[in-house]
């Protein structure tokens, strides 16, 4: 378009292409200044809600204070110390906000304060806050930018002095944004200044957009430690390293008709602090050192064994019936101070040697299939449970209480329950259980069985004969391994035999001279049972419509 003499068309539509271009250009700048207002109001709301939730922690810190004067004051101390330490950053950080705008909109520095950004004449103006905040030379920053990076290293750092010093080395980098001496700039190809890298020749919206993404950085880092701060209220609490579940309950047997209830809890417990566990019948009045008294007229307290920070209650069952029995935990506390008490009450059901068997499928053992029952034992644990079976295979299924029964002919089966005790093994019953055959499976062709009516599109589409169990519990295979369908061809009964559940092609081809009337007949039906034998059902007899 620059070179060799050009028409006056070839002009005219040069210039407005230049027009266009610039139109263009135009927009897009257009748009980036709307994008950075937009990241900007998007900052500023961060910056309420990360505002919101430091006040949410300070006001847990209120709370707890009002609880607990003693412990939580020194760390209280240091919570205020981080607020009024980020409200000066912040303030600061307001302040050169204020003054740039101003500089560069022309108007007193309160105006500037609360000037929104989309009412500035010029957005996109760069060159007042670069001379603002870096200064005549990027390379020799003398503006606003120096200060601020200063106190923001200062600030960081002092932040990180209030927590806990345990965790102040890896506390540093998390809650510290990166303020290295020199950034690499892949526009420049070199390495400049933090300064430099952030404020220089940047539009005015993006430069506050940078300002209050510092700002959500300075909320962020005081949330971070005002939070620390918090979580170490509790440092001196009790120290738990072990949890384990647990369920609570207040009987561990029950009879038919009854309901069983439990709690089903976490609880916690120091393997390197043993409590004290205390038997005896307390009085439930606690005494001024936090201590319970024993019952008058009833036995002396005993303790219990204590390893790893759990005890263990052994006792010899005697009576049948409830039994009660109840006692203290005495833990140290962690100022040493004195003890803490915690009452605590337990019971169990003493009952006399029992069994009871349910068959969780059918009231028979089946030859050749897996029978799942389920066997409990009054008073003992399943795991304790010694079941034997005569005239079978008997096997655990995996879980308590739960066992697979296998036989493979004969008539009757005998189950015999025994439960280790204290005492030794004891007999809980013998049960006596009928043995069967599987019932036969029924064959089908398609959708029918025994006598029924297809079409003959509907009878050359079936694929084969197979078998299915009817009204049984058990999910039992059957495969088809031979058959015999027979049709009448012009007048003459002809038999194709198939070694297998599939329709042969020799079967197809007769079943294409099948004509409406016709009878097809599938018959001879061998199946193969899950124990291997073979059995002869019935077949299926088709008409065809």
């Amino acid at each position: 378009m620059s070179g060799g003499k050009q028409s006056p068309r070839q002009k005219m539509i040069g210039m407005m292409y230049l027009v266009l271009t610039a139109l263009l250009a135009l927009n897009i700048s257009k748009e980036i200044i709307n994008a950075f207002i937009t990241i900007d109001s998007g900052l500023v709301t961060t910056n309420k809600n990360f505002a919101e939730k430091n006040d949410m922690t300070y006001r847990a810190f209120e709370k707890a204070k009002q609880n607990d004067e003693k412990k939580v004051a020194p760390i209280y101390k240091k919570a205020m110390e981080a607020r009024k330490k980020s409200e000066e950053m912040c303030k600061f950080i307001t302040e050169i906000r204020g003054e740039m705008v101003a500089h560069s909109a022309g108007v007193p520095n309160k105006v500037g304060d609360t000037l929104r950004l989309a009412l500035l004449d010029k957005p996109d103006d760069y060159d007042s806050p670069t001379h603002f905040m870096i200064g005549d030379d990027p390379a020799n920053v003398t503006g606003k930018a120096k200060d601020l990076k200063a106190k923001l290293i200062t600030y960081f750092d002092e932040m990180t002095a209030l927590v806990p010093e345990k965790v102040r080395p890896s506390f540093k980098d998390r809650i510290k944004p990166s303020i290295p001496a020199e950034i690499y700039s892949y526009e420049h190809e070199k390495k400049i200044s933090w300064e430099w890298y952030n404020f220089y020749h940047a539009p005015i919206v993006a430069s506050i957009a940078q300002l209050d993404r510092i700002v959500n950085d300075v909320k962020n880092a005081e949330g971070d430690v005002i939070n620390e701060l918090f979580a170490s209220i509790s440092a001196a609490d009790f120290k738990f390293d072990a949890l384990s579940a647990k369920v609570i309950a207040p009987t561990s047997y029950v009879f038919t008709g009854d309901q069983y209830t439990a709690d089903v809890l976490v609880v916690a417990s120091s393997t390197t602090q043993n409590p004290t566990i205390i038997l005896g019948n307390f009085d439930s009045i606690k005494q001024p050192d936090g201590s319970y008294k024993l019952k008058s007229g009833t036995m002396d307290s005993t303790t219990i064994k204590v390893e790893g920070g759990v005890g263990k209650y052994v006792v010899q069952a005697g009576s049948v019936g409830l039994q009660q029995w109840s006692g203290l935990i005495r833990m140290k506390k962690p100022d040493g101070s004195g003890s803490d008490y915690y009452p605590f009450k337990g019971e169990y059901m003493v009952a006399a040697p029992s069994a009871a068997v349910f068959l969780e499928k059918m009231n028979v053992f089946y030859i050749g299939v897996d029978n799942p029952i389920t066997i409990s034992a009054g008073g003992v644990s399943p795991s304790d449970l010694q079941p034997s079976l005569a005239g079978g295979q008997l096997r655990s299924s995996g879980k308590p209480g739960s066992y697979i029964v296998t036989v493979s002919g004969g008539t009757e089966a005998t189950l015999n329950v025994n439960a280790k005790t204290s005492g030794g093994n004891k007999s809980m019953g013998t049960f006596k259980f009928r043995v069967k055959r599987v019932p036969d499976p029924v064959a089908y062709v398609g959708n029918l069985k025994a006598d029924g009516q297809m079409t003959k599109a509907e009878l050359q589409g079936q694929s084969g004969v197979f078998a299915k169990m009817e009204n049984f519990d058990f999910d039992l295979k059957f495969t088809v391994v031979s058959f015999v369908m027979s049709m009448s061809i012009n007048g003459v009964f002809v038999d194709k035999k198939s070694n297998g559940p599939a329709i042969t092609p020799e079967m197809k081809t007769m079943l294409t001279g099948a004509k409406p009337g016709n009878k097809v007949f599938f018959e001879q039906v061998t199946v193969k049972g899950p124990d291997g034998t073979l059995r002869k059902i019935p077949g299926v007899n088709i008409k065809v419509k």
